[in-house]
């Protein structure tokens, strides 16, 4: 399932135990081939390949969304790419992150539609296409 790490969870419910969360001044966006679990383990991002890096990503404030869900999007266009030496693995997720490498994973999703992005070509997500869920 979807959602934020148990780590971002823990942060969040320690508020309620008066520790605050420290925010990160910068959060990136990354791609994964194989998605992780909620425990931060077993995804699998497309580092490595030739030309992919994680992008940095400005959201918007919260706005309602369906039931008690609240969601932000992505405030510009964010671009992958363009690929370089050979086709990126196909992508089937997005994380975000703390750091621009390594880091911790805060939130992931899968992706509407997967994208194989092949050489000489870019993902992008358009203005608030990426959307990040609470509720």
């Amino acid at each position: 399932m979807p959602g934020k790490t148990q780590a971002q969870t823990d942060a969040v419910l320690n508020v309620l135990r008066a520790t605050n969360i420290t925010a990160p001044a910068t959060v990136y966006v990354g791609l994964f081939s194989t998605n992780p679990a909620n425990d931060a383990s077993a995804g699998t991002e497309l580092t490595g390949a030739g030309g992919y890096a994680r992008q940095v990503v400005a959201f918007g404030a919260p706005a309602a969304d369906t039931g008690n869900v609240r969601k932000i999007s992505n405030t510009g266009i964010i671009t992958f790419g363009p690929a370089t030496g050979s086709d990126w693995a196909q992508a089937v997720g997005f994380g975000i992150f703390d750091a621009l490498t390594v880091g911790n994973l805060l939130y992931w999703d899968s992706l509407t539609t997967p994208k194989t992005v092949a050489v000489g070509d870019s993902a992008q997500f358009a203005v608030g296409a990426l959307v990040v869920k609470e509720d």
